[in-house]
């Protein structure tokens, strides 16, 4: 590969990383708000669910049209609309004096986040050679565990001093950067040299057609399981440590030690996934995240709480990495964009869900251990559709 490819490729992986970085502060910031927003507005359980689904719904939607989007207009350029889209729905909520504008904004911010995630490891698939494709799109899915990072020192120096409008102000910066990269990201070589033939419609249908049905099921099975768990579980996680007992600065500081355990989890799914193949990382990776889940939801001392909150990390992590880097392997170009955003959109419900049933069962007073078997067996379901219905496509050159 020539010098050139290899700067636009790492430059390419540095943008789109960037993007993936500043959705990963936003969602990860959210966890935090909700705990301090809960103190300020005297919330009730259930409303502090709905925090969490609200921002899934949109996301839910934002994958459904965006990825439609993508597969017309470009992935570049759905890539900016989407990042600006989150970005100033962030700021804006800064100011936000009651919960239905607060609810309202969260929507907007979840469309945006909802359609950069798939569009962009979309273009980063797209742009990079078969060999190293899946490589790419882990450490690209990398960026969120550095997002999750900032969100929970910012979170950890920011909240407590200077209030949660402050946090959220931070995470606008992003809207100035996207303008700027405007002018910077060549759009996918691959969409660009195919014909835009079908219509939105017709993409939707193909999809679904026999032959994609097979690899679409075993996709939306995977989405679902694997988005309904994580939001599930991390959304909750500050509000967990506080039901079992810790405070709210103590259990910032657990979630920050346990957020640090993402990162080997990317690099160790990154450096497996083209040796020993998409299929092997994604189950190895699922009955690990529901095995931690287990033991967490068990676990009574702080000792323990933290061994398993960091295995809980490091596997499911790994598991979101090898996602995003077979998603969109599983279709050809001019549907791609369609696929991974219905495929992300589907799975959108499970995060939806997610929250509020934790936020149901919690004012049910259901013990923490029923609740994190119930993410357990979901995680075992997606591992299975996985190694039933998965083909592997580990150096498979893209249609």
């Amino acid at each position: 590969m020539s010098q050139h490819q290899t700067i636009s490729k790492r430059k390419l992986l540095g943008i789109a990383g960037l993007g993936w970085l500043f959705d990963a502060m936003d969602v990860g910031m959210l966890s935090f708000i909700i705990a301090a927003l809960q103190k300020d507005w005297n919330l009730t359980v259930e409303q502090m669910g709905w925090l969490g689904s609200v921002n899934s719904i949109g996301m839910a939607v934002g994958a459904l049209v965006f990825g439609l989007l993508a597969d017309r207009i470009g992935r570049k350029n759905v890539f900016i609309i989407t990042l600006l889209l989150f970005s100033v729905g962030s700021g804006l909520s800064a100011f936000a004096t009651t919960l239905t504008v607060f609810l309202i904004l969260r929507f907007f911010i979840g469309a945006g986040l909802g359609g950069e995630l798939p569009v962009a490891s979309t273009l980063v698939s797209e742009s990079v050679p078969a060999k190293e494709r899946g490589r790419a799109v882990v450490l690209l899915e990398s960026f969120w565990a550095f997002g999750w990072l900032l969100a929970a020192l910012i979170s950890y120096f920011v909240i407590p001093k200077y209030g949660w409008q402050m946090a959220l102000i931070l995470g606008a910066l992003p809207a100035f950067y996207a303008l700027y990269l405007r002018w910077n990201l060549p759009d996918s070589p691959r969409f660009t040299s195919v014909k835009k033939e079908g219509t939105a419609l017709g993409n939707i249908v193909k999809v679904w057609s026999s032959a994609y049905a097979r690899q679409t099921t075993m996709l939306w099975i995977l989405w679902f399981c694997i988005v309904f768990s994580y939001y599930g579980m991390f959304l909750w996680l500050p509000s967990v440590m506080v039901m079992k007992g810790f405070s709210l600065i103590k259990s910032f500081e657990y979630v920050l030690i346990m957020t640090l355990a993402q990162l080997p989890g990317y690099f160790s799914a990154a450096w497996l996934i083209e040796r020993v193949g998409r299929k092997f990382v994604l189950v190895t990776y699922l009955i690990g995240t529901a095995a931690s889940a287990y033991f967490f939801g068990n676990a009574e001392t702080a000792g323990l709480l933290i061994t398993f909150g960091i295995l809980l990390s490091f596997f499911n992590l790994g598991a979101w990495g090898a996602l995003y880097a077979y998603t969109p392997e599983q279709y050809p170009t001019a549907i791609r964009g369609t696929g991974a955003g219905m495929a992300a959109a589907f799975g959108r419900i499970g995060g939806i869900l997610g929250p509020l049933l934790v936020g149901y069962l919690v004012a049910q007073k259901t013990a923490i251990t029923t609740i994190f078997a119930i993410f357990c067996a979901a995680i075992f379901i997606g591992a299975l559709a996985v190694l039933v219905l998965g083909k592997e496509t580990k150096q498979q050159e893209l249609a």
